[in-house]
């Protein structure tokens, strides 16, 4: 059985710069087994599968695997399957915004922007609500020992829960944020996402510099991570660390140079933006179902 697929580069100024998501369309026929197969086989940090939606307003649906497992949400897949959506003749109910549907529930997406190639969309979804809490100071502590952080490194930590749950830490500077090498087996064994981000110098074209390590979830590090992006922002908006509009760079130490464009609006609502391109698109063999 041979389905639609893409293949896109998500938070990308540029070509291959960003996070790479694989898209599987008119894939209801598909149990979730076969889902986890193809994105364990295809080894992408996210593949998604659109669906026929079952929730009044939403336009289509999707699930998110890991190689290592399903996601009830995240950034760079809502941006990539949305453009792709569209790209693919997608006509939403309403014109100015795209209603997703995932695990959490209904996700605006919106256009904020056209580039003049048509394979190129900037978008951005709504972060869904979130809540930060503390971090019990003995996994802190194991966790900065995984990371080779000393205490002073460390300015701020929390909790942070929006589908994915991330122990964010909000470090001195974007140069400690840079030399990390983490022990990603000792995260893997401690079941626990972190990430990291720390101000740019000034003068720097980015706000803050971000990592993302989720080894128990087989992916040691993300290259650009909407989900991770979009609770930063509502937490440091929130306590003051940054304005209400930045960018924020993530994936160099992965040789790319991924944007994350943040955004809150005037009803308080935090915006999460980025590029989406396509870059492959065909038919994927799912197999005899």
């Amino acid at each position: 059985m041979n389905l639609p697929f893409v293949q896109l580069d998500v938070f990308a100024p540029a070509p291959f710069s960003g996070n790479p998501l694989a898209v599987v369309f008119d894939a209801d026929a598909l149990d979730s087994a076969r889902m986890q197969a193809i994105a364990a086989w295809l080894g992408l940090s996210e593949t998604t599968f659109v669906l026929r939606p079952t929730e009044t307003g939403a336009d289509y649906r999707l699930r998110i695997f890991t190689p290592g497992g399903e996601l009830p949400f995240a950034g760079h897949p809502t941006l990539g399957t949305c453009a792709a959506w569209l790209q693919r003749g997608g006509v939403p109910a309403r014109a100015d915004v795209v209603m997703q549907q995932s695990a959490i529930g209904l996700v605006p997406v919106k256009r904020s922007g056209l580039t003049t190639a048509t394979t190129v969309q900037r978008l951005a979804f709504a972060a869904p609500p979130m809540r930060p809490e503390a971090v019990e100071p003995g996994l802190l502590g194991q966790v900065c020992t995984a990371l080779g952080l000393a205490p002073a490194d460390v300015r701020a930590s929390a909790w942070l829960d929006n589908g994915p749950r991330w122990l964010a830490l909000w470090l001195d500077a974007a140069s400690t944020v840079l030399q990390l090498e983490p022990d990603h087996a000792a995260l893997r064994r401690l079941r626990v996402k972190v990430g990291v981000a720390a101000p740019q110098a000034p003068g720097h074209e980015t706000a803050i510099e971000v990592r993302a390590f989720a080894s128990p979830v087989g992916v040691p590090e993300d290259p650009v991570t909407g989900s991770l992006n979009a609770s930063l922002a509502q937490w440091l908006i929130g306590n003051g660390e940054r304005p209400a509009q930045y960018v924020a760079a993530q994936g160099t130490r992965l040789g790319r140079s991924g944007r994350v464009h943040i955004a809150q609006d005037a009803q308080g609502q935090v915006w999460v933006g980025g590029d989406a391109r396509a870059v492959l698109q065909g038919q994927i063999d799912v197999g005899a179902l």
